[in-house]
């Protein structure tokens, strides 16, 4: 439970690298995610080029920050996989989540950067990164060594939860 409990939105980044273990392992969590019927219709992306990073920041204007990370992995779905129309996005949303906790645990920062469903910016991660027509970016996570701290708090709230009725 402290990964959970101390992961928060790190969107400010050192310079230092992250390793190619690092995101390996972040992947390996990716893929361990909960998945309907075991489909698992993931992709991911992983960017380090500054130049593709750089792109990726103009996907709209909450992204800016991808530009200063280490790296990027953009979680995508295929969503001719699922016989169930649309549990892609529930697939991939808990691979991401997996990738946010590891994070944490790793000591790193990110932050989920939304693309899906709005389909301007669906198109533009598209054509950054020339995905085919059947793969769907979710998300961009940007990463890397945090340069800010941000102290974790309880976000539990009694008032949304409801025992046997509502």
């Amino acid at each position: 439970m402290n990964s959970i409990f101390k992961r928060r939105s790190i969107r400010q980044y050192t310079k230092q690298e992250v390793s190619e273990d690092d995101v390996k392992n972040l992947l390996e969590a990716a893929m361990c995610a909960p998945s309907a019927s075991n489909v698992r219709p993931w992709h991911f992306v992983v960017v380090r080029d500054k130049a593709m990073l750089e792109k990726l920041s103009l996907t709209h204007q909450y992204a800016y920050m991808v530009k200063n990370a280490s790296v990027a992995i953009v979680v995508c779905g295929d969503y001719t996989l699922h016989t169930h129309k649309d549990y892609w996005v529930l697939d991939c949303s808990a691979a991401a989540e997996n990738i946010l906790i590891e994070v944490t645990e790793l000591n790193l920062g990110a932050v989920w950067v939304a693309v899906y469903p709005r389909e301007t910016r669906i198109e533009h991660v598209r054509n950054v990164l020339k995905l085919p027509e059947n793969i769907i970016p979710l998300c961009v996570i940007p990463m890397g060594y945090p340069a800010e701290k941000i102290e974790p708090i309880n976000k539990l709230d009694q008032s949304r939860i409801h025992v046997e009725r509502w």
